[in-house]
């Protein structure tokens, strides 16, 4: 018997294999397989040492404020002088050192570094240091430096090989090498440098 000229014809089983796949499918798995790349590669940067930190406190002011989120880096980094870095200190002392710390790189290994508490001056080598960026007044007063007892009138020290010497740029509210708690900072404790602000959206931009 004939079969009808306008009967279904039941695609075989190899031809069901061929048709094409519903359109919102193939555009799911495009998406899933964009984000599974995207997430490698993420994981590929981090683990080459990028990183990302939370600004806790004001001793960064005006450069970097509260709670903003950083971009670092410490791919084939060496600390220099201006740097604003982020290092790990351990504190028996005071709990609140035991985390990522953010100060700037005033002197490294080997520089001779002064701070005249009177003058209000820093000098490197002989060189001062021009330090537009730091907090200027405090309680109504001009003050740039505060003196945490590593000094009285004028800080005069060799910074050690391999060391950092980190100040805040909010200088009369930072815990920094002028305090016995912080110290010289080992450079191998160094996490690495401060790039990018990435939030909040209007603070987004390259570190100076």
């Amino acid at each position: 018997m004939e079969e009808p000229k306008n009967a279904a014809v039941e695609p075989t089983p190899d031809e069901k294999q061929k048709q094409p796949k519903p359109a919102f499918i193939s555009i799911v798995l495009e998406y899933l397989e964009l984000f599974t790349l995207c997430l490698c590669a993420i994981m590929l940067i981090f683990a080459c040492g990028i990183r990302l930190c939370r600004v806790s406190g004001d001793s960064m002011l005006p450069t970097l404020k509260n709670q903003q989120m950083l971009l670092v880096s410490d791919i084939l980094y060496t600390p220099e002088n201006g740097d604003i870095i982020i290092f790990h200190q351990t504190s028996d002392v005071d709990p609140r050192f035991n985390e990522p710390i953010v100060k700037r790189v005033i002197a490294t290994g080997g520089q001779h570094l002064v701070i005249d508490f009177k003058q209000k001056t820093v000098t490197v080598d002989g060189v001062p240091v021009d330090e537009d960026y730091i907090q200027l007044i405090y309680d109504g007063e001009y003050h740039i430096f505060a003196d945490y007892g590593m000094s009285r009138g004028v800080f005069d020290a060799v910074v050690p090989e391999g060391h950092l010497f980190v100040m805040g740029d909010n200088r009369n509210n930072s815990s920094d090498s002028r305090s016995s708690v912080i110290g010289f900072v080992d450079a191998r404790r160094v996490l690495g440098k401060v790039l990018l602000r990435l939030s909040p959206a209007e603070a987004f931009g390259v570190i100076d």
